[in-house]
């Protein structure tokens, strides 16, 4: 197969990384990732199976309990860590031209969010290596009694599509700062920039076996990894659908599990708020990525008094966007991942306008070429359609009306997803109000949007997972806590 013309010079190896070595599948199979830009092939890469999966098991278990990596102290695993940063800022145009062209992700706000977003990461969890202290704890006179902080083993790290070079670094990055070993299987939709990391990990001088990189498909090496009893933590980020799939493989082995999920994120914008900036985050919130975020402002509630007002707002923000070609620097919207994924949000689309709602603008796919899909916004939509229930993960806006704040709480709370939401009011009493009553992990006030690694991220339950990603709050994923009791002679 030919390899696609914008590909970086430096191709990243298409093998699997299994023990610090590349080599081929061990059933010799390859599978195309596509351009959603084009649907055209990229280039063929590795298929991992059950009997890689667990080679690479293999390799991380030992990794992890001889050679070079358990004698090393917190600051050497830091110091690495660093190394792989640099590595990534030095070829930062090549990355980002790499995740743009597998995830039809606009150049620009690859280049803005995702590869800062990941260098920032590794260098924090760098900066924790050292830092992760046990406590002496005085229980008894006669004992030296205290609590270390231990690596929980081997970490299955599965990642999905719409991030997947950040995503995988949020995981990978406080998996080794605590001291374990991983496995990472990307999404087999954008394997590229995973084993890019995979060999600049390498370069930056991480142990063989350390960090293996299997790409293949959820349904046989991410089953295979997420069943198998040598894995001592499983961390996916993903559909919930897949959540409880991984959640039943897990009791089996009883497998510790962080589990980051789906999203109906809402946003209440109250009569008194600045509606421009809110329209203009909110739009931003929406369409970034083509609304493939979990964490995207997909449920727009507004106060009655301004909603069809902000809804011809938002509306003309959306036809302003330039949907084209992601390596293009001008282009505001890519395309969604795949036909597949085309295909749902087109049927939601249509669900939603069977419904009743009213698509003001968008509602159609866009070119005769690759997957992409015009920015949607529904107005008339009411809280039991499905349009304003159900992650749609595309670029499509529900905005229902609401008046007084109990019904903007309720209306906002009424969803089986807790994720992330908003508040848009400049009434400092009320925005403290709506924070504390808002069933969310994250809200944000007059804002939409920013993550930092220094703050945790996940969902409060429901269909939004389990556990925290980021923060100190990530160390807590990838670490045991083993106490020590030395009796005093005599």
């Amino acid at each position: 197969m030919n390899v696609h013309a914008d590909i970086p010079a430096v191709l990243p190896r298409t093998q699997l990384l299994i023990g610090g070595e590349w080599g081929e599948a061990a059933q010799r199979r390859r599978f195309a990732t596509l351009d959603p830009a084009t649907g055209g092939p990229i280039v063929e890469v590795s298929e991992a199976t059950a009997v890689d999966i667990d080679a690479a098991i293999g390799a991380a278990r030992q990794a992890l309990r001889q050679g070079a990596w358990p004698a090393m102290s917190g600051a050497q695993r830091g110091r690495i860590l660093n190394r792989l940063a640099a590595i990534m800022r030095e070829r930062f145009e090549e990355l980002v031209l790499l995740e743009s062209l597998d995830g039809g992700k606009p150049i620009s706000a690859t280049r803005r969010m995702d590869l800062p977003a990941a260098i920032d990461c590794l260098e924090y969890y760098a900066g924790w290596s050292d830092k992760i202290s046990g406590e002496v704890v005085p229980a008894r006179r006669d004992a030296l009694t205290y609590v270390q902080r231990v690596p929980v083993g081997v970490v299955g790290v599965i990642v999905p599509w719409n991030f997947a070079l950040m995503n995988a670094v949020w995981k990978v990055a406080p998996a080794l700062a605590c001291g374990c070993t991983v496995v990472l299987k990307p999404a087999e939709l954008t394997p590229l920039s995973a084993l890019w990391l995979g060999a600049a990990a390498l370069e930056a001088g991480l142990p063989p076996g350390v960090l293996n990189i299997v790409p293949g498909f959820g349904a046989e090496a991410g089953a295979a990894l997420v069943s198998h009893p040598g894995i001592d933590k499983i961390s996916f980020t993903g559909s919930p659908k897949t959540g409880q799939f991984i959640m039943r493989a897990a009791a089996e082995n009883i497998t510790r599990i962080g589990l980051e999920l789906g999203g109906k994120s809402a946003s209440v914008v109250f009569a008194d708020a600045d509606v421009e900036n809110a329209v203009r985050q909110i739009a931003s919130g929406a369409f970034f990525n083509a609304g493939q975020v979990c964490s995207a402002a997909t449920r727009v509630i507004v106060d009655r008094a301004i909603c069809d007002g902000f809804v011809e707002k938002l509306a003309a923000r959306a036809r302003s966007l330039r949907i084209g070609n992601p390596r293009d620097a001008g282009t505001n919207l890519g395309p969604l991942i795949s036909a597949g994924q085309m295909e749902r949000v087109l049927g939601y689309i249509q669900v939603g306008k069977g419904e009743g709602a009213q698509a003001v603008t968008g509602g159609e796919a866009h070119g005769r070429r690759g997957y992409f899909v015009q920015p949607t916004v529904f107005a008339g939509v009411h809280g039991g359609m499905r349009i304003a229930r159900e992650e749609i993960f595309g670029p499509v806006v529900s905005v229902l009306p609401f008046d007084g704040e109990e019904e903007a709480v309720t209306l906002a709370n009424d969803t089986d997803y807790s994720l992330a939401a908003a508040v848009w009011t400049r009434d400092i009493h009320r925005a403290h109000r709506m924070s504390d009553a808002l069933e969310a992990g994250t809200v944000w006030i007059n804002t939409y949007g920013p993550t930092d690694a220094r703050l945790p991220w996940g969902g409060m339950g429901g269909q939004s997972g389990i556990g925290r990603d980021l923060g100190r709050a990530a160390l807590d994923s990838y670490t045991e806590q083993k106490t020590v009791w030395l009796q005093r002679a005599g």
